[in-house]
């Protein structure tokens, strides 16, 4: 049994147990990580190793992935942490082979304006909006404080459209040791309301990644 089908199955059960008063039914998303993650330098957060492929290359290594995750019958996959323009492009140019197929592409971001690789992120939205199949833009695996200069930069460009935004504690990724703590460290909650009053604003899907945890979850529930 595949794990699209439990997570479909877990959907389903949900459902049946809300109606008729829950929510919009949920979507299943498949991941497709960036080529830096398989590395294990932690360059998925510099994308430093972009230099040296080609955007043929990233197709040949990301094509399986969603040949796969489509067969499987997601709804749609989710691109996330790319850091580099040139796999994001790549990316949208392999979905292009997958007509039925939507996604969403979030970055992984160096700072308030920059995506990992130093590009500006207003300039890396502009370009990815062109594709038709993306349902949704963003940012993931950053710091909760970059979120909103990131969406500021970029705002004007997709006004209609929604943006997708989940953001780690802001803790450093040391490659040898795992999430160490740093001064950028932040607690979730304590900088949620800008980004609750945000989504209220905007069409926006929110989330938590890496070193967040269920105390963290229940409090931006709470907000929400």
């Amino acid at each position: 049994m595949s794990g699209v089908h439990l997570a479909k199955e877990s959907v389903d059960r949900f459902v049946s147990d809300t109606r008729p008063a829950g929510p919009r039914r949920p979507l299943v998303a498949g991941s497709v990580g960036p080529y830096g993650a398989f590395l294990l330098d932690g360059s998925e957060y510099t994308g430093d190793y972009a230099a040296e492929m080609s955007v043929e290359g990233f197709k040949v290594w990301h094509r399986p992935q969603i040949e796969c995750l489509a067969a499987a019958g997601v709804d749609l996959v989710a691109f996330e942490t790319i850091p580099s323009l040139k796999e994001a492009q790549a990316l949208l140019e392999l979905l292009r082979e997958f007509p039925n197929t939507n996604a969403w592409l979030s970055f992984s971001c160096r700072d308030g304006q920059r995506i990992s690789d130093g590009g500006a992120f207003k300039d890396a939205v502009q370009i990815v909006n062109r594709s038709t199949q993306l349902v949704a833009v963003g940012v993931n695996c950053c710091s909760p404080e970059l979120l909103e200069p990131l969406l500021a930069s970029a705002g004007s460009l997709r006004t209609d459209a929604s943006w997708v935004v989940y953001p780690n504690s802001g803790e450093d990724w040391d490659s040898e040791h795992g999430w160490r703590t740093s001064e950028k460290a932040v607690r979730i909650h304590t900088c949620s309301q800008p980004h609750v009053d945000e989504a209220r604003r905007r069409l926006l899907i929110g989330g938590l990644l890496a070193a967040i945890g269920p105390a963290d979850i229940a409090e931006l529930r709470r907000e929400f």
